[in-house]
C-alpha cells in the first residue's frame, strides 16, 4: 500500500530522531517544536490537552483523520507527536492529502 506524502514526511522525522511522542514527553518540550500530531483517536480531555499544548509552544495542530497515529509513526498506543523540524513541519503542513487536518478545539 502506498504511503501518502504527509506520512512519508512523518517517516523522515522519526528517521532523523526529530519525532517526540507522548503528552508527557512535549509537555517538557519548551522551545524548537514546529508542529503538533493528535491522533483521532484521542479522547475529549487528550483533545483540550493538545490545544493547550499548542497554545503554549505557539504552533500548529494537526488531527490524524486517516490514520491512527500509531500506523503512521510505528509506535505503539501514540496519541500525540512534536515535530522538531521545521523544514519536515512545513513540508506536513503544505501536503495535501487527507491524513491530517487542522485542529481549532472543539468536537469533529
Amino acid at each position: 500500500m502506498q504511503r501518502s506524502k504527509s506520512e512519508t514526511y512523518v517517516g523522515f522525522c522519526v528517521r532523523a530522531g526529530k519525532l517526540t511522542c507522548g503528552f508527557d514527553a512535549v509537555s517538557h518540550l519548551h522551545k524548537e517544536v514546529y508542529l503538533l500530531l493528535l491522533c483521532g483517536t484521542a479522547s475529549e480531555n487528550a483533545r483540550r490537552e493538545a490545544y493547550k499544548l499548542k497554545n503554549k509552544l505557539g504552533c500548529e495542530l494537526l488531527l490524524a483523520t486517516g490514520k491512527t497515529l500509531e500506523e503512521i509513526t510505528g509506535r505503539a498506543n501514540c496519541k500525540l507527536v512534536a515535530v522538531r523540524d521545521r523544514e519536515l513541519a512545513k513540508a506536513i503542513l503544505s501536503a495535501e492529502d487527507d491524513i491530517f487536518t487542522t485542529y481549532s478545539g472543539g468536537n469533529r
